[in-house]
């Protein structure tokens, strides 16, 4: 098998439905969906460096299929066509997240991304996400598109901060604050949850 083909030498790509020009907002949204995965495989070797983590990582690679099945979903330009992603991720991921905010400290100030090499990663994830989530929302403001893809992807990256937050505490990292915040969260009320002022 050869990994060229010489069919986009001119700029363009195959969708399933027609083929594009490669900057297509269609392409760029599952493309960065793609530098997402990327990232998120990164994250997950890193974890599963540190025995601590070992479920971050089990969860990080079933999100890596997801997003593999978004990307798959973002790449049909015609209607129709059968979608792999429903509302049952998005729901695990709000079950994860609610999990994750409980285990970790509390927060008042706003904070950086750093602290554990793990947690940097995962915030790198966090802010690829927002990316991604942004061209999903351009793609779907001119194309059908499934909508449970951009859901996914919004409770993703509340995700990533939560992790990057446990994964601190449980190497015993603190978060690195910023330092001119000024205490923007409260106290925690019912499970765990932080509310902001």
């Amino acid at each position: 098998m050869r990994l060229y083909t010489k069919t986009g030498d001119k700029g363009e790509t195959s969708l399933i439905g027609g083929r594009v020009r490669k900057d297509d907002v269609r392409v760029e949204t599952y493309g960065t969906i793609d530098e997402l995965n990327s990232f998120v495989g990164a994250a997950a070797a890193e974890a599963m460096k540190h025995p601590e983590l070992e479920e971050m990582a089990s969860m990080l690679m079933d999100i890596q299929q997801e997003l593999f099945d978004c990307g798959s979903d973002l790449a049909y330009a015609k209607k129709g066509a059968p979608f792999k992603m429903n509302e049952e991720p998005s729901i695990r991921l709000e079950q994860w997240i609610d999990r994750y905010i409980a285990e970790a400290p509390e927060i008042t100030r706003f904070i950086l991304p750093g602290g554990s090499l793990a947690a940097s990663q995962l915030h790198v994830c966090r802010t690829v996400c927002r990316r991604a989530e942004r061209r999903a929302v351009t793609l779907a403001g001119e194309h059908d598109v499934n909508e449970h893809v951009v859901i996914y992807l919004n409770r993703l990256s509340d995700f990533f901060f939560a992790a990057a937050r446990v994964a601190n505490a449980k190497l015993g990292v603190p978060d690195t604050e910023y330092v001119r915040s000024a205490e923007v969260f409260r106290k925690r009320k019912g499970k765990g949850q932080d509310e902001k002022k």
